[in-house]
This record gives structure tokens, C-alpha cells and sequence, in this order.
């Protein structure tokens, strides 16, 4: 049996990412047999650590938590398109290439997110950790150029539907997961373990 307790940490130091412990363990193999028992391969059974560095995005994972949705914002005013807000966060304007402002949207996806389109799927991907059939939903909001892509833990989607954010502040990932939408008027008695409006 592998000894997991030297599991792989990073911690910034001087700016920089400094790793520490093992990131990557190695299981016996088994063998695959067909129902004669001959033998057809044989399983590679792995544990890798990933680490995903968030760099310029931190701040919207970051915001997750404290129950808020931040987008960005061009404010270069040599831009065509001087003002455009995105959802999800850009770092810097895919017209310009200057570095977009941080905008706090909570309000505004309070007040005007609606199913754009959704997708009710059985099938998930490996890692998946959401409860099947996984609603996704396709979220758009007034004044954003952009569509955010999310899920609907509770309800049916519709397109045109009134949604609200809802937000893992209990025990946040600091991932996507920590941001889902609810139908407009779902109690707070109702939303999922860890979940809360925002503030």
C-alpha cells in the first residue's frame, strides 16, 4: 500500500511556486481478463496531484467564497468596445489587449440572469463530483457580452428562465463549483449543503 502522508503541497515563496512532498503515486497493476480468463491487458491505476495555477483569475475564485460574482471590464477608452463586460472573468480584452478592470456583477446576476440555453446530461466526464442528471445551464445577464456556464443543482431548466446565484461559502472549493444558480423564488431552506445567497 502507498504511504500518502508525504502527499504533495505548494507554497509561494519570494513570488514563486515551491513544491513540496510527492505529487505522483504509482498502484500495482492488474490483470484484464475476458471470460475464458485469457489475458487482455492490465490496469495502470495512478494518483497525480494536479495543480492548476489560477494567476490573474485568483480574485474571481477568491470572490466565490465571500458569495460574490466578479467580471472584468474594458475601460481603455481607444477601444472599440470600451465599457463590454465578461462573464466568465478575462484578464485582458480579447479586442484591445489591455488589462480589463474587476467589476463586482453580483447585483446584476441577482437582478437579470436567465437561461440562455441548458443541457440535461447522465454522462460526466472522469472526476465528476456533481449529483446525475447534471443540469447544465448557459446563464445570461443584462449588460454582458459574455455567457457564463454553470448548474442547476435544483428545479428544471427553461430557456428564459429567472435565476439566481448561489454561492459555497461553508466550505468552499475555490473552484467553478462554488458558484451554481437556483430558479428565482427557490427558499434558502432548499439550496444545497454549503450553499448560501449572496450577502
Amino acid at each position: 500500500m502507498v504511504d500518502l502522508k508525504d502527499r504533495g503541497t505548494v507554497k509561494v515563496v519570494d513570488g514563486r511556486y515551491k513544491f513540496e512532498g510527492n505529487f505522483h503515486y504509482i498502484y500495482p497493476n492488474s490483470p484484464i481478463r475476458d471470460k475464458d480468463g485469457e489475458l487482455m491487458g492490465v490496469t495502470n491505476p495512478r494518483d497525480i496531484t494536479h495543480v492548476h495555477m489560477y494567476g490573474g483569475e485568483a480574485p474571481f475564485f477568491e470572490s466565490l467564497k465571500d458569495g460574490k460574482l466578479l467580471g472584468t471590464r474594458c475601460d481603455n477608452p481607444d477601444c472599440e468596445h470600451t465599457g463590454m463586460v465578461h462573464v466568465p472573468f478575462k484578464i485582458h480584452c480579447p479586442d484591445c489587449l489591455k488589462k480589463n478592470t474587476i467589476v463586482d456583477i453580483t447585483d446584476t446576476a441577482k437582478k437579470t440572469a436567465t437561461v440562455h440555453t441548458f443541457m440535461v446530461t447522465e454522462r460526466t466526464g472522469a472526476f465528476n463530483t456533481l449529483k446525475k442528471p447534471i443540469r447544465f445551464i448557459n446563464i445570461e445577464f443584462e449588460g454582458v457580452s459574455t455567457i457564463l456556464m454553470s448548474y442547476l443543482p435544483l428545479g428544471e431548466p427553461k430557456i428564459g428562465m429567472r435565476v439566481l446565484p448561489i454561492f459555497q461559502t461553508k466550505i468552499p472549493t475555490f473552484t467553478i463549483l462554488d458558484l451554481a444558480w437556483v430558479p428565482e423564488g427557490t427558499d434558502e431552506s432548499k439550496l444545497p449543503e454549503g450553499f448560501t445567497f449572496s450577502k
